[in-house]
């Protein structure tokens, strides 16, 4: 029996452990029954896109997945270069295919790949789809082809998926604002799928880029490729010394990214989205919900109160921020890693995309980022939010759960506990509107632990606190 597990974004493994071309046998297996299980007519089209990032023989375990797929009579558009993610989505929404497939594990360590599902609907898969292709794995024998014969009978096709992402980008992109400024940007590509895609969207601007770790390089230098302050040093401190307006970071999959101040400050998750919501609702008069996770922030609550905005509320995972972008009118959805879907373009977070619409709101504010960061602050307040994640034993979940569940804070510190979610975690909000949040990660054997308060200082004790309420629990 395989050891394949899907998370909150997908099934990922280390390569070579669980991570094996037996194991992506079984799972294409598994997606081709479900696709031929279904009766909506979108289903019956079967034909599915795949993609795949920089990793470790990533291309090679998109063509035995695809392989499969054509064995089983779903017609395949594999891309003919390592994608980003988002290129998935665009590819299916423009041709209307059944679904997409991305061979990666975004931002993950080196040695680990992973397998992510796109629906119908140019989105991350909900619970529905993954849990029956889950349902479904080890439950038919293998069928595969030989990638030659596939391509020959035209049930492969190899082609070129990003040039469509990068033209929905530029149509949806200002850039007649693009073109008139001069901006001067650092982009850290963390060797993953970003590449150097930014300099062909921005061809014909004024906008200076430069690039670091832009080229592709499987073991990352031996830094995952998650756009966080820890891993980003070297960006931070190139964008101050080099007297750059702005610093961009994208992850291994390109979907999310991470924003660095013409100072060399990191901006948060939550920050990018604030300033995106406003960029659109201010500058572009744009309309529409918000959608958030629990873990988000309560300056974006304080933004949709002045705009008059319907705020939504998720648990964390992608697939439930696109379920709602699917089923109502919403502007923007996001979550605190950086990861931002809009309007008018695919239920799903595009790196490029982010980025340009920071420079956009740059180039028209006329400010330093920095400054319009505090502005906003001014506005609706500050809010200082911490991320916590440690290793956690498997053995363990089942104890914290049940210990969250039969002792809750009353307190955190001296702040009383007004409201208690537990629907992702358990969410402790205090009296204050500040909060804390404790909860399993559904793609790592990690606890992690969140928290918004009004001082860097206060966030920290938070931080602690959690902690050691959770090790009371054990």
């Amino acid at each position: 029996m395989s050891k394949i597990k899907f998370g909150t974004d997908g099934w990922r493994a280390v390569i070579s452990e669980d991570f094996t071309f037996e194991n992506v046998k079984i799972v294409a297996q598994a997606i081709a029954d479900f696709v031929k299980a279904k009766k909506k007519p979108i289903y019956r089209k079967r034909k599915i896109v795949v993609g795949y990032d920089t990793r470790f023989l990533s291309k090679e375990y998109a063509e035995a997945l695809s392989c499969v797929l054509a064995a089983n009579g779903i017609k395949v558009v594999l891309s003919d270069k390592a994608c980003a993610t988002p290129a998935v989505c665009v590819c299916i929404k423009e041709k209307k295919l059944t679904g997409g497939v991305v061979i990666t594990a975004s931002h993950n360590p080196f040695n680990y790949n992973g397998i992510k599902y796109k629906g119908f609907f140019a989105g991350s898969a909900g619970s529905d789809i993954i849990d029956d292709i889950e349902r479904r794995l080890d439950k038919s024998p293998v069928k595969t082809l030989s990638l030659d014969k596939a391509v020959k009978k035209k049930l492969i096709v190899v082609e070129d998926i990003v040039s469509a992402q990068l033209k929905l980008i530029k149509e949806y992109a200002r850039m007649k604002v693009l073109k008139k400024t001069k901006l001067k940007v650092l982009v850290d590509s963390m060797h993953g799928t970003g590449e150097r895609y930014l300099e062909e969207i921005l061809k014909g601007t004024k906008i200076k880029l430069d690039f670091i770790h832009d080229s592709i390089n499987p073991g990352f230098e031996g830094r995952a490729p998650e756009p966080n302050e820890t891993k980003l040093g070297e960006l931070m401190a190139r964008v101050k010394k080099g007297k750059y307006d702005l610093g961009v970071a994208t992850d291994g999959d390109a979907d999310r990214l991470a924003i660095v101040d013409e100072k060399g400050k990191i901006l948060t998750g939550h920050q990018i989205m604030g300033l995106m919501l406003l960029h659109l609702l201010k500058n572009r008069k744009m309309t529409g919900g918000v959608v958030q996770t629990i873990c988000g922030t309560v300056q974006i609550n304080r933004i949709c109160e002045k705009y008059g905005l319907k705020m939504h509320e998720t648990p964390v995972g992608f697939k439930y921020i696109c379920d709602v972008m699917t089923k109502n009118n919403i502007l923007i959805g996001g979550e605190e890693t950086g990861g931002v879907a809009f309007k008018n373009y695919v239920p799903e977070r595009d790196g490029f995309l982010s980025a340009l619409l920071i420079m956009e709101l740059v180039a028209i504010e006329k400010k330093p980022l920095s400054q319009i960061v505090k502005d906003v602050q001014k506005e609706f307040g500050k809010f200082v939010y911490i991320r916590s994640d440690q290793v956690f034993s498997e053995a363990k979940r089942k104890k914290l759960i049940k210990g969250l569940k039969e002792k809750p804070l009353e307190k955190v510190l001296n702040k009383r506990v007004v409201d208690i979610k537990d629907y992702d975690g358990t969410k402790f909000i205090c009296e204050d509107g500040s909060w804390l949040l404790i909860r399993l990660s559904g793609t790592e054997p990690k606890l992690r632990i969140y928290c918004e308060t009004a001082s860097e200082k206060r966030s920290q004790k938070y931080i602690e606190a959690g902690k050691k309420y959770a090790i009371s629990l054990m």
